[in-house]
């Protein structure tokens, strides 16, 4: 199911997002959509699937371990493809959000037989979940895309129930003495890709943003333990509690 206005254009951002976006080869068919993130060898983004799936996957089993029902929001879902393995959790119930309509209709239409799964075309800072609690709020290679972490943190607890959770997976956390190095190598890389506008919409975050917040990290790449495994997920996964 989706939500969307009739005569809906799409922001800056979104139009040039998605022609990034098609350039970089991440813009897939319905029938890959619909096995992400099992992807060809061959593919050009293998190893970067190879990533999510071990992120999905961890924390799937660890909502699976709570053995309730399970109200989950995924904020800036894309294609809607963590969404839907999230909907596999027995008893679920998933609203997947983004403000990229193009990628949001796809995954309404590619994953329309999923019943416990809905997808909807809005801001979450809009004010649309007034009634809504969720037990889970997901941010899955998406904050990047907000401004201020520590605003979008404060916002999002206010959408969970008592025990609730955010979990922030599969986005880069920089040290404060490499933000300044990092975002030069973001405009480098769009003004090369020809999106140089880009770069206004791509955000730099550091964990010392959640240093109000009842946040504990359930993975680090920079563990000892963690720290010499090759082909290791280089991000952390973050649990905020209310």
């Amino acid at each position: 199911m989706t939500e969307t206005g009739k005569h809906i254009m799409p922001s800056d951002f979104e139009t040039l997002y998605i022609r990034l976006r098609e350039q970089e080869g991440r813009i897939y068919s319905d029938e890959e959509l619909a096995q992400l993130p099992e992807i060809s060898r061959s593919h050009s983004h293998y190893e970067e699937w190879r990533i999510r799936k071990d992120s999905s996957q961890k924390l799937i089993t660890y909502l699976k371990k709570k053995n309730k029902q399970l109200d989950i929001l995924e904020i800036g879902c894309g294609n809607g493809w963590l969404s839907r393995k999230l909907s596999t959790i027995q008893d679920s119930k998933v609203i997947g959000t983004d403000i990229n309509f193009t990628e949001i209709q796809q995954a309404a239409r590619v994953f329309q037989n999923v019943l416990n799964l809905h997808f909807m075309y809005v801001h979450v800072e809009a004010g649309v979940f007034k009634e809504k609690k969720f037990d889970c709020i997901v941010f899955a290679a998406s904050v990047q895309y907000f401004s201020s972490l520590s605003d979008t943190v404060k916002k999002t607890l206010r959408l969970l129930k008592p025990g609730g959770e955010i979990h922030i997976l599969d986005s880069h956390f920089y040290s404060l003495d490499d933000i300044s190095e990092a975002k030069h190598r973001s405009v480098l890389y769009y003004e090369s890709a020809g999106f140089p506008e880009m770069a206004a919409y791509y955000f730099h975050h550091s964990l010392n943003e959640l240093h109000d917040f009842n946040y504990s990290i359930l993975y680090d790449p920079k563990n000892l333990l963690n720290k010499f495994i090759p082909n290791k997920n280089p991000f952390y996964w973050i649990c905020i509690k209310v």
